[in-house]
């Protein structure tokens, strides 16, 4: 995949990125800065689709991604994904993320936005 550089190696933006997935698959919605949130929304919408095709390929893909973490109910973020949200956007062909401009940070004034599922 071409990222933007985030000003990072390859191997810390790779880093960034697979935790800013994984952590809004977790949650729902992340905050983090507009860079980022740029970047983290193709790499959302393309676990998505890997979910909506759910083979053992498209779970292999997914799984080489996003970490092995567990959310609150028990259920790995693997498990989150492929059988929570990717069903809720079995009818709609891309787009699953919107990104909502929250301000800037205080300290560097960093532009921030929040990350969040399309319901």
């Amino acid at each position: 995949m071409a990222y933007s550089r985030l000003r990072r190696s390859s191997d810390q933006r790779k880093a960034v990125l697979r935790d800013l997935v994984t952590d809004l698959i977790l949650n729902g919605q992340i905050e983090t800065t507009l860079a980022k949130a740029k970047e983290l929304k193709r790499i959302a919408d393309k676990m998505v689709t890997f979910g909506k095709t759910n083979t053992l390929h498209s779970r292999r893909l997914a799984a080489s991604f996003i970490r092995f973490e567990k959310a609150e109910d028990g259920k790995y973020a693997i498990q989150k994904l492929f059988d929570e949200i990717a069903p809720k956007f079995k009818d709609r062909n891309g787009g699953y993320t919107r990104i909502i401009k929250s301000g800037f940070r205080r300290g560097d004034a960093a532009p921030l936005a929040l990350i969040e599922w399309v319901e």
